[in-house]
């Protein structure tokens, strides 16, 4: 097992089990409010993972950021990383040609895309955002990236109720 596998293994089960009252918690509310009715709290979106294997993403039904929280569920699993490109889905034009060189990494929880102001970047931006993670990550990349998050997550936030 590599470094960055190792990292996200230990990092996702420590942030399950430390967040798990919040997992539990936010479920609680979803299913509560139920929008629409009768569809469960978990979305679920086809992607791209390693190499292009589709996998099914789970999420919670909620425009929150909370809504990411299963995803820690796909980084102990293998199928993602805490850090790495933006998930797409395997029928996105980046999925193909030159683009396929971003399926040689796992998706990520948070990225550069992430801290870099996610959907206020342009397109062509945010994949080259990926594409030079892909080419240059390492381990200390992937804890710099992961301690911009949260700030970043917490100003947009702040932004949109400014």
């Amino acid at each position: 097992m590599t470094a960055k596998r190792t990292f996200d293994v230990l990092g996702g089960l420590a942030l399950l089990v430390l967040l798990s009252p919040l997992l539990a918690a936010v479920a609680a509310s979803v299913a509560l409010a139920a929008t629409p009715p009768g569809h469960g709290v978990l979305r679920r979106r086809t992607v791209a993972g390693l190499d292009g294997r589709p996998f099914t993403m789970l999420t919670f039904r909620t425009r929150s950021p909370l809504a990411a929280l299963p995803l820690l569920l796909h980084v102990v699993a293998g199928r993602m990383s805490l850090v790495g490109p933006c998930p797409l889905t395997p029928s996105h034009r980046e999925c193909a040609g030159e683009g396929r060189r971003r399926l040689s990494v796992r998706p990520g929880l948070t990225g550069p895309w992430q801290i870099s102001g996610r959907s206020d970047l342009p397109w062509e931006e945010r994949e080259l955002l990926d594409l030079h993670y892909v080419d240059h990550h390492w381990l200390g990349m992937d804890l710099s990236i992961l301690a911009r998050t949260l700030p970043a997550v917490r100003r947009r936030r702040a932004a949109r109720f400014a």
